[in-house]
């Protein structure tokens, strides 16, 4: 220390020899003032005195005035704020005396100075960013906010981590309307310092403003978090809530905007505590309220509310109860805004609309429509005070009750707006009220042209159009175009009443609508029995039933004339549904209580006698079909719908022979219908006798339409195949033969191709499944019930189908038959978009399975399609109907689990496919379905090499036994393969019993088995057994070209095996199978090229040479030998100096064998051939 002292002092004692030396020079006194300074406050004053020479010697000198400034700051202000000035005007770029000097004339309220004072620095140099920085928050504070922009701009390139730069330009552009740029400098600003609450509610209020409701909830919640009593960030939190409340509603999501509402609420309740004397907090809380009393949904307290009146009755009480106590509260906070700020006009107009509100929701709404009411007064209030505001009049007009005021009211509003589009959608309102329609359809056009996104004119025009005729969907499309706009329960009830007379009850839209009128106007009986009649067309019949029983309800309890009338059809409509669920009993009970009102018309009559049916009290079900019949009869123009009942219950409760015997008594005027004409002729197929023949014919001429005539034509080829015997081929084929005359007349009736397509895959033959694929027609819209569709015929075929389709993933495949490729490449393509369109539909996967299977067969089950695969089939299997009892259902649960155990064998996994397995042998199903079961157990037990168990499962398979002709083939190949045979050859045996029973291709059964049985003996070098077994299956098998190709390569190898009295046969054979085969078949000519070398034929050696190289496909590998005879042939045409035309002249001898050792290096006759060329 004591050091550092004797430094100062000889520093000091420099400092001040210099300035004796040379007084004039000016920063001598400047580095003695400024070591001065830095000494203390003790030495200033001397320092001071220095500064003060210096600024003499030179006033350019700006260090020396900003020393001073400091000094006489203290002391001095104005002398400081002289010596500032001068500083900052000799360096603008002197922050620190820009900055004090701006503070002290800020101090005196001198704004302008300030302003002038930074203008001129920031003209004079353009780095004096001191000088942007505080000109631009003053012009923001001066809300200048076009100038303060582009200073605040400039000031954040050299303070660009400055907090308030960037909240400061986010305030400048959101007045600017600039908010995208607002929104963005606010987040900086919040990156910067995540604490400031400003930028928080500013970006959310513009949030809000752009519509991003959300985005403004969150950035409110986020302040909230940091200030929870921030009466800003919580008034914007409950603004953001009920504008996004006000979105949910738009979008039919009332129960969500409810939600909303609620949490708004308590916060609004909250800031009154705290800010209660501002207006406008109380109009937030009205507008809050009154949301709320309009979106409030009904709902169900409990399950079974529609059966217990007085539990509907109480919850209709609680939902009104409480819309009305939003209501009240909302007129209440009104009012308090009202006293808080009366010269606002907005006011009146707010309460004016929550007491409107809160009338529409009282018990009993009488009112004198001489006086004027209570929302009427308010919005002339509000008149009162702003007369030039059309909104204002529109309102009036809305509130009014009387009509000539209405009018005026609409009218002065587009006097003072004449693009008023409500006012002409209202006006419109008006004149249709009035009857006065070409008046409303131009005044709906001219709102619709203004403001298209208006949903009352749409609405509008709808009524009118249904008033017009011809009838159109327009109405429809307007209506629904309304209820997109705004889904207002007047709206959505309108909508589904169109859908009624359009036949659009079905849509999601109509359903949508009708559940959210529901929830909004519950006191509505037509609300609710719209609601079952959607869900009746939709066939959820539970719900259809307890809509109705809620209408039914609630219009016994009415007043009004109108509702009590319609108690006969909305008991009729739930008695139906009720009979359509199930429920009988339910049904029964409804409908005597409408026969204790008077007697049951026909309808009534007709649920009446479905009910005690279904219940099996059929005496009492007769009697009322007696009922039925005798009201029939009376009948002027007898309805066909009584008529067929009559039919159906009589052959249900009587018989056959009692419901014909009845039918020939009625009188034939009844059966003048299309419809009774299907019964009828339905009942005349049941029966052998063919009594209703004359009936049927008679019946049919009442046939109308083209769909009709299609019908009874599907339904007169069941009738044959019945008649005939379902399981006689005679039958069958007397069904097939009418479809196909049939389809002369209409080739395009998908119902005919597609039921003719279905008997034909019943029908077993090895061309049949082609014509079946040829015939369906595969579409989504050609499902009929009882029939197969298009696409499930499609997909059968294609698993049915020996060959599969000419497709880019087979490349392991020759295809010898005639029909390959003919179900078409497209079938798993079309397999998978019926499931994606129709996902829960079981058959659908189960075909798409099936097929991805065939599929994978073909390419050698590659790894990716047997995970496909597994996934599929585990999902499949998840569906609850395979849980169920069915046969259908077990039988696809059958193949699924046989599929499961085929892929899991081609992975390796044995445990998991012998599991799969012995599920499926363990399902309820025939033995001949059973025995596939166990025939999969004995090759999942080959795999595993355990003799013991493939022995136990053939056993099991010589006992259960099955129709169908590969099956045994399979077990013949499995016994062979393990030495399995037992004495009585049971397997031949079984195999015969199959074929004799009369259902399968006998001829072409026989020609695989002993093509199986040729194999067999070809393996065990059986080869003079083997020929013989494969000439009876070429006999048997007659133009099929694989059958002939095995004889010929057979007797190829006889021949090679010092048999040459065999070599005639193999030419005859290969010959025959080269000119039945469609196309160049591999291997044919090839063996037939050796043929004709061993008879000396060198010309056609070479052509069957060149023909076999051309046979192969692309997509294929030709095999090593087909590069060896090629190098043979080459040789040859060198040899005899050939011209090299053919296929062998495009490389040399030596490049062929080459080749050929490329792709089968293990042959030593190859390399002995290539040796040749090197000696």
């Amino acid at each position: 220390m004591f050091e550092e002292e004797q430094d100062d002092e000889g520093k000091l004692r420099v400092l001040e020899d210099a300035v004796e030396k040379e007084p004039d020079e000016p920063s001598n006194h400047v580095y003695l003032a400024l070591f001065l300074w830095e000494r203390g406050k003790g030495w200033r004053e001397k320092a001071a005195e220095h500064f003060l020479l210096a600024a003499k010697l030179n006033p350019q000198n700006g260090e020396s005035f900003r020393y001073l400034g400091d000094y006489y700051s203290a002391l001095d202000k104005h002398r400081a704020l002289k010596c500032y000035q001068r500083a900052v005007s000799l360096n603008p770029d002197d922050s620190h005396s820009g900055e004090t000097l701006c503070d002290l004339l800020d101090e005196d309220g001198k704004e302008s100075l300030e302003i002038v004072v930074c203008e001129e620095a920031s003209t004079k140099s353009s780095r004096a960013f001191w000088a942007l920085r505080r000109l631009g928050y003053l012009l923001v504070s001066q809300k200048r906010w076009l100038e303060a922009a582009p200073k605040l701009q400039n000031a954040i390139r050299a303070f660009p981590a400055s907090a308030d730069l960037w909240e400061a330009l986010g305030l400048a552009y959101q007045q600017l309307a600039m908010y995208t740029s607002a929104i963005k400098s606010y987040s900086r600003a919040l990156e910067l310092d995540g604490s400031r609450a400003f930028s928080m509610i500013e970006s959310g209020n513009i949030l809000l403003m752009l519509g991003s409701f959300r985005e403004g909830v969150e950035q409110f919640q986020k302040a909230l978090d940091l200030y929870p009593h921030n009466v800003s960030a919580k008034y914007g939190l409950a603004s953001g809530l009920l504008a996004l409340s006000k979105e949910c509603m738009n979008t039919g999501a009332f129960a969500w905007a409810a939600s909303l509402l609620e949490e708004a609420s308590d916060i609004a309740i909250a800031i009154t505590l705290s800010a209660g004397n501002m207006s406008c907090i109380w109009k937030l809380y009205g507008d809050i309220q009154l949301t709320y009393a309009r979106c409030y949904p009904w709902n169900k307290e409990g399950g079974m509310i529609e059966k217990d009146g007085e539990a509907f009755t109480r919850s209709l009480f609680s939902w009104k109860r409480t819309c009305s106590l939003a209501s009240v509260c909302a007129i209440n906070s009104y009012q308090r805004a009202l006293h808080l700020a009366p010269w606002l006009a907005t006011a009146y107009t707010d309460i004016a609309v929550a007491t409107d509100l809160a009338s529409s929701l009282k018990e009993t709404n009488e009112s004198d429509s001489n006086s004027w009411q209570l929302p009427e007064k308010m919005s002339l209030g509000g008149l009162l005070l702003e007369g030039d505001n059309f909104e204002f009049w529109v309102l009036l007009g809305c509130l009014s009750g009387h009509k000539a005021l209405k009018q005026h009211a609409f009218i002065r509003g587009l006097q003072l707006n004449v693009s008023l589009a409500i006012a002409w959608a209202y006006l419109g309102k008006l004149y249709s009220e009035l009857e006065e329609k070409q008046l409303a359809g131009d005044a709906f056009d001219k709102a619709r042209s203004i403001e298209p996104s208006l949903a009352l004119p749409w609405a509008g025009m709808s009524a009118i159009l249904l008033g017009r005729e011809p009838i159109t969907d327009e109405a429809y499309e307007s209506c629904l175009r309304a209820v997109q706009i705004m889904p207002l329960a007047e709206y959505q009830i309108s909508l589904a009443k169109l859908a009624m007379v359009f036949g659009k009850l079905c849509s999601s839209q109509v359903f949508g609508a009708i559940q959210q009128a529901v929830h909004r106007a519950p006191f509505y009986p037509e609300v609710h029995y719209l609601s079952g009649v959607v869900c009746e067309a939709r066939f959820n019949h539970q719900s259809s039933a307890a809509s109705y029983r809620i209408a039914l309800h609630m219009m016994r309890n009415s007043t009004c004339p109108a509702h009590r009338s319609h108690l006969a059809d909305v008991s009729f409509d739930l008695a139906r549904v009720l009979c359509k669920a199930g429920n009988a009993l339910d049904a029964v009970e409804v409908l005597e209580d409408l026969k204790g009102a008077g007697p049951l018309d026909v309808k009534s009559l007709q649920i009446y006698a479905i009910s005690l049916w279904q219940l099996g009290k059929s005496e009492l079900a007769l009697s009322a079909v007696r009922d039925l019949a005798k009201i029939s009869v009376t009948m002027q123009q007898p309805s066909a719908s009584p008529i067929s009942l009559i039919c159906r219950l009589l052959y249900s409760i009587s018989g056959l022979q009692s419901s014909v015997n009845s039918i020939l008594k009625m009188p034939k005027e009844l059966f003048q219908s299309a419809e009774v004409s299907f019964i009828v002729s339905a009942v005349h197929a049941l029966d052998e006798s063919g009594r209703l023949e004359s009936v049927t014919s008679s019946s049919r001429s009442f046939l109308s339409s083209r769909e009709e005539v299609i019908e009874m034509h599907g339904l007169v080829a069941l009738s044959k195949l019945l008649k005939n015997g379902s399981g006689g081929s005679f039958g069958m084929q007397s069904a097939i033969a009418h479809l196909r005359k049939a389809l002369h007349l209409f080739p395009n009736a998908k119902l005919l191709r597609n039921l003719l397509g279905y008997l034909l895959l019943a029908v077993e033959g090895w061309d049949r499944v082609h014509v079946a694929s040829r015939c369906s027609i595969a579409a989504h819209s050609d499902n009929k019930e009882g029939l197969r569709s298009g696409l499930e015929i499609s997909g059968a075929v294609a698993v049915a189908c020996h060959v599969p389709p000419r497709d880019n993933y087979v490349q392991h495949s020759l295809l010898a038959c005639e029909y390959q490729g003919k179900p078409g490449a497209n079938v798993i393509q079309q397999m998978q978009r019926w499931v994606r369109q129709e996902p829960w539909n079981h058959s659908a996967k189960y075909l798409v399975i099936l097929n991805l299977l065939q599929q994978a067969r073909e390419s050698q089950f590659p790894h990716h399609l047997l995970i496909v695969l597994k996934r599929l089939i585990c999902s499949a299997l998840s569906h609850d109907f395979y849980s169920e009892g069915a046969s259908s259902s077990q039988y696809q649960k059958f193949q699924l689990l046989l599929t499961a155990s085929e892929v899991d064998l081609h992975s390796r996994d044995h445990l998991t496919s012998i599991s799969r397995a012995k599920g499926a042998s363990e399902l309820p199903l025939p033995n001949h379905y059973l025995f596939f079961a166990h025939l999969q157990l004995c090759r999942a037990h080959a795999a595993k090499d355990d003799y013991m168990n493939i022995k136990h499962e053939y056993m099991k398979c010589l006992e259960l036994g099955t129709d169908y002709p590969i099956g045994w083939i399979c077990l013949k190949f499995i016994e062979s393969q393990y030495n399995l045979s037992s004495e009585s050859n049971s397997v031949e045996l079984g195999f015969r019993d199959c074929l004799n029973g009369g259902k399968n291709s006998l001829n072409m059964w026989l020609a695989v088995y002993h093509l199986y049985l040729g194999l067999i003996s070809s393996s065990a070098s059986n080869l003079l057994r083997a020929e013989e077994f494969v000439a009876d299956a070429c006999s048997l098998a007659g133009s099929e070209s694989s059958f002939l190709l095995c004889h010929g390569a057979i007797c190829m190898e006889l021949v090679r095996s010092q048999h040459p009295e065999y070599l005639s046969d193999a030419m005859r054979s290969l010959k025959k199978a080269k000119d039945l085969s469609l196309s160049q078949f591999p291997v044919i000519s090839l063996l037939l090229a050796q043929a004709e070398a061993s008879f000396g034929s060198k010309p056609k050696w070479k052509k069957n040479l060149r023909d076999e190289w051309f046979s192969w496909p692309p997509v294929l590998t030709r095999p090593a030998e087909i590069y060896f005879q090629m190098h043979l042939l080459a040789m040859q045409s060198a040899d005899e100096s050939e011209v090299e035309s053919g296929v062998e002249g495009h490389d040399t001898a030596q490049n062929w064998i080459l080749r050929a050792i490329h792709l089968n290096p293990s042959c030593l006759r190859y390399w002995r051939m290539l040796l040749k060329f090197y000696e």
